[in-house]
């Protein structure tokens, strides 16, 4: 624990060194048929944040989760990733004008990860990361505030009541946390994409979002609040299909026809790059997770982010026994002298119902 502090506490004063860019009840079926919902109000929706570089499955994400009446998004917050901030910026204010949402305040954050070069990804997003899909100027306009005070100011002005949900390289959160500690514990929790407890996409080790800032990761993955990994190999379950495709093509409007472009164009690249049998719906996921928990199933584990290897940097080590060895030095060797446990810090995604998750994605792309 002591020297987890002093890793935080050293990344705290390097960062604030290296970014000052920054300021720039379920019922079985016998028993009685009377329903919770009859009984219980229904619950107020959950306020999310979304942190995101969209990105067509971050568009995904974002169309998903405002169809979505369990959720209350109270602000869209931009980061580089899939492309660059200033394009994520422009993306993120396109959505939101496409579904009549600017009310949302959409804000720009960081410029790049913390410590290395921006690593963009225009190959499987498109040239403007919306699969090529021209969408009109939109009618939003960006809130002036930083991503990262955003974030803060809204967490201080609902304590234990907002649901952070990135879904690009954690570098705003990371950031949020580094000029104000304070908000952990006022976050109801995190909901993340990225990571993978079997291997990545960038790499034989690491996902994508984690790769492209793996520091900021470690920081908020050791911050002490409750956080979900949704990672990479839970993603790769959930399978869009031409048969997916076929069936949203049934209904039309603004956002049903752009999502069935986007899709058109994810199920395209899938086929020339990837090993076929549809494309997985990571960032959507993510969001699924925090409408509906039941939709994943997920265990206790110890999570370290990889940011030094030369085949592993970015690689989320889960520790599945959250046990470690306690190995002392006697002379020339060293001898196992007992077993020690590790706090788990993260709910690790390790199954989903792919089936139920894909269903209302599609039901909720179409507007019902």
């Amino acid at each position: 624990m002591t020297s987890r502090r002093a890793v935080f506490s050293a990344l705290f004063v390097l960062v604030l060194a290296v970014v000052t860019f920054a300021g720039v009840p379920a019922t079985r079926a016998d028993e009685n048929p009377r329903s919770a919902a009859s009984d219980t109000p229904p619950a107020a929706p959950k306020k999310v944040i979304i942190d995101t570089d969209p990105g067509t499955d971050d568009a995904l994400a974002i169309l998903l989760a405002l169809n979505s009446p369990e959720l209350d998004v109270r602000a869209l917050t931009v980061v580089p990733g899939n492309v660059t901030a200033q394009q994520g910026l422009e993306n993120a204010l396109k959505l939101a004008s496409l579904t009549n949402r600017c009310d949302i305040p959409v804000a720009g954050g960081a410029q790049h990860p913390l410590f290395q070069k921006l690593i963009t990804a225009e190959l499987w997003h498109g040239a403007n990361g919306l699969a090529n899909v021209e969408l009109p100027p939109s009618k939003c306009k960006a809130d002036p505030r930083f991503g990262p005070d955003l974030i803060i100011q809204m967490i201080h002005a609902s304590p234990h009541e907002i649901t952070l949900v990135p879904v690009g390289p954690l570098t705003n959160i990371a950031l949020a946390l580094l000029k104000d500690p304070s908000i952990v514990p006022l976050v109801k929790e995190v909901v993340i994409m990225g990571g993978s407890i079997s291997g990545g996409n960038v790499n034989a080790a690491a996902e994508a979002n984690i790769y492209n800032d793996p520091e900021a990761a470690q920081i908020v993955f050791h911050a002490g609040w409750r956080l979900t990994m949704v990672g990479l190999d839970v993603g790769d379950k959930t399978l869009y299909d031409q048969a997916h495709l076929d069936q949203l093509s049934k209904t039309h409007g603004p956002e049903n026809d752009f999502a069935v472009q986007v899709l058109t164009f994810l199920l395209g690249q899938e086929a020339k790059y990837g090993g076929g049998g549809g494309s997985p719906m990571y960032d959507p996921l993510a969001v699924g997770t925090a409408i509906d928990p039941s939709i994943v199933s997920t265990q206790p584990m110890h999570v370290d982010v990889e940011s030094r290897g030369e085949f592993s940097r970015g690689e989320t080590v889960a520790n599945r026994r959250n046990a470690v060895e306690r190995n002392v030095l006697h002379g020339d060797r060293y001898i196992i002298e007992g077993i020690d446990r590790v706090d788990p810090n993260v709910e690790v995604c390790t199954g989903v119902h792919a089936d139920k998750f894909l269903q209302l994605l599609n039901s909720r792309l179409a507007g019902k």
